[in-house]
């Protein structure tokens, strides 16, 4: 019997909304400390909403493949709570003054206090993450957060720089798709299929993480400061080369390239406007360039769960993919 098809967002988030529910007050409750500020913090930054795409697909991945046990939602807090702790530490490093149309935390705490709620929001995910009793689930948790601390690492050793391609893919990987992996992976560990299925999952996982985050920063070109919730160009501003920006530079003349150089270099628009960089994106179809890739890696996705099980999460999952490439926020 065929699946029900996935429609739109509202299909996708209805599947989900009783388990997304009880991750929201696991979230909650996970994030109270004894320690008023650090409770303070918490409950402001998951005050600010967000999709929460990466605990969706933790469940959407263990659903499909039949497993209805609870640790499902406290990894999907696990997951969350370590998205968070990144937000908190990234906008810190980016001295960001908006998230999500709100105040960023540190505007609101200072540094200070917002580097250790991070480090403590971190402490927090894993403790939760014990509860499972499983140490390979601990060990992708460790590498994933290795993994995204030496993006963020290696992001600040090459800000205000031209970076490559590859560079750049790897970035993204490391800051964004290894998590949306990780959550696919975890689905497939709670559900106890073979190492084999495991890898289609977290392949999967991979690809739909690229795919987001290429758009995002396409998004960031192309998107109004009312629908990005932040100023437009924020990439750019922090010497931020991505994608479209670095298909630009490897065909545009020196003169173009002098332009974005001394934007990366600056981190301001000084004597160049954002106007003029969208010109030169558009003068070599950069921008159509990236959203190609993006559909490609999500093509991708599609094909590393083709054979998995038909039923109504895997027609979500089969649903994502597009969704991701085709929203505007």
């Amino acid at each position: 019997m065929n699946s029900p098809a996935i429609a739109n967002t509202k299909d996708f988030f209805d599947l989900l909304r009783d388990d997304l529910a009880e991750i929201e007050h696991e979230f909650g409750r996970d994030t109270v400390s004894n320690v008023g500020v650090i409770t303070e913090i918490g409950e402001y930054l998951r005050g600010g909403g967000g999709k929460r795409i990466r605990p969706a697909l933790l469940l959407l991945s263990s659903r499909m493949l039949g497993y209805s046990g609870g640790g499902a939602i406290r990894l999907g807090a696990v997951v969350e709570i370590i998205h968070t702790a990144t937000l908190v530490h990234d906008d810190i490093i980016d001295e960001a003054q908006i998230r999500r149309g709100r105040p960023a935390a540190n505007t609101q705490w200072g540094n200070s206090k917002c580097v250790l709620a991070g480090d403590w929001l971190y402490m927090q995910a894993f403790k939760i993450a014990i509860q499972e009793r499983n140490l390979g689930i601990l060990d992708i948790l460790i590498s994933l957060t290795q993994q995204m601390v030496e993006g963020e690492l290696l992001q600040i050793e090459k800000l205000g720089k031209s970076i490559s391609r590859e560079e750049h893919l790897d970035l993204i990987f490391r800051k964004t798709a290894c998590l949306f992996a990780t959550c696919m992976h975890l689905g497939g560990i709670l559900a106890g299929v073979s190492e084999e299925q495991q890898q289609l999952l977290r392949s999967y996982g991979r690809n739909i993480g690229m795919a987001f985050q290429i758009v995002d920063d396409v998004l960031d070109l192309t998107a109004s400061e009312e629908i990005l919730g932040k100023p437009v160009a924020s990439d750019l501003r922090e010497g931020k080369a991505t994608l479209a920006v670095i298909h630009a530079m490897e065909r545009c003349t020196p003169a173009e390239k002098s332009k974005i150089e001394s934007v990366l270099h600056d981190r301001a628009f000084n004597g160049v406007t954002h106007s003029d960089i969208l010109e030169i994106l558009l003068k070599y179809d950069s921008l159509t360039a990236a959203n190609t890739e993006a559909t490609a890696y999500a093509d991708a996705a599609l094909r590393n769960i083709e054979d998995f099980p038909a039923n109504e999460y895997k027609a979500a999952l089969v649903w994502a993919p597009n969704f991701i490439v085709s929203r505007d926020r």
